[in-house]
């Protein structure tokens, strides 16, 4: 953009349109989390998928980071930089097959609709089942503990390989409430709904959490 032209007022339709995007922006997010779900629920130690944050929510309106709106007070919608998972596991050895089936996932989901999510834009929040105990992050290197990285060095980061531990964090548990989450994989639900086709009952109608 010519440098000039991006001190002009934005339009009406320079407004729609950077809506438009901001919104797409969150459809292909939900779109990458469907196919990371449907990966993820091929392994057996995995029981439960949601999406949480801002993907997982109707976009709201702010002043952007954008300076062309930013110093006008100018509202769009929410710009959703990654897309967060939920995973509920029972079994922590398999997080090295999710870091592999969440880079097949994305790399598919760029072939199949050319829409480019990196991998780190897919944030994985590994919990415990019943409890929702957190655990950690699913990590994005290639190797645990990947040589020369600052990030491996935090306290109890690896401790078991591909956990990820970060400094400071805590992870808020009122994201999985179902008005703050999308469920995408239960289960248990799906084995009793199987359980209740077979014998002719009628499944409840019960959220994951």
């Amino acid at each position: 953009m010519d440098p000039w032209q991006e001190e002009e007022p934005p339009t009406r339709k320079d407004i729609d349109e950077e809506n438009r995007m901001l919104a797409r922006r969150q459809q292909n997010f939900r779109l990458a989390a469907d196919y990371i779900a449907r990966a993820f629920a091929q392994h057996p130690s995995v029981q439960r998928i949601a999406i949480i944050g801002s993907v997982a929510l109707p976009l709201k309106k702010e002043v952007p980071r954008f300076r062309r709106y930013r110093r006008r007070g100018i509202e769009l919608l929410h710009e959703c930089s990654d897309v967060d998972l939920a995973v509920w596991v029972d079994d922590l050895d398999c997080l090295n097959d999710l870091r592999k089936a969440r880079s097949r996932a994305l790399n598919q989901l760029n072939a199949d609709a050319n829409i480019g999510v990196a991998h780190h834009q897919a944030e994985v929040f590994i919990l415990e089942p019943h409890t929702h105990r957190y655990r950690g992050r699913l990590c994005t290197f290639g190797s645990c503990p990947k040589q020369g990285k600052l990030e491996c060095e935090v306290a109890g980061c690896g401790v078991k390989p591909f956990l990820q531990q970060i400094e400071n964090f805590r992870f808020d548990r009122f994201s999985l409430i179902p008005d703050c989450s999308i469920a995408l994989f239960d289960r248990e639900g799906r084995e009793n709904a199987n359980q209740d086709a077979e014998s002719g009952k009628e499944p409840d109608d019960q959220g994951p959490f």
